[in-house]
């Protein structure tokens, strides 16, 4: 699986087509693995800035799977999750989305973020 090409051990799975998302998308929706996606661009500055930032919440939360989408290499993904703008982040559950955030803000993020999967490990949707 080509998606599985992840750089200096990160946690972020980068998706690089559909079929890698529909793959890491069932799994963790199977597995009851709550999923945080980061729909991004590369000629999108605030996309791009925000890259470090989901590394560092991928560490933190581990019981969750992390996955970062070019909207520009993945077209159809993009479409499908109705994204309009960059950098956005879902927040997703059981197979549906629980939480959308559209913008670059580390501080919102990570506070919704931490209220969607317990410190414990419990999940809430």
């Amino acid at each position: 699986m080509e998606a599985q090409e992840q750089h200096n051990n990160s946690r972020v799975v980068k998706i690089d087509s559909v079929e890698s998302w529909d793959t890491y998308f069932n799994q963790a929706t199977n597995q009851g693995c709550p999923i945080v996606v980061h729909f991004m661009a590369s000629w999108c500055i605030p996309s791009v800035a925000m890259n470090p930032f989901f590394e560092e919440l991928a560490l933190t939360f581990k019981d969750v799977l992390f996955l970062s989408v070019d909207v520009d290499d993945v077209k159809e993904v993009a479409t499908r999750m109705e994204i309009k703008a960059m950098p956005t982040f879902l927040l997703m559950k059981g197979g549906s989305v629980v939480d959308k955030l559209v913008g670059a803000n580390p501080e919102v993020i990570r506070k919704r973020v931490d209220g969607f999967v317990q410190p414990n490990g419990a999940y809430v949707a």
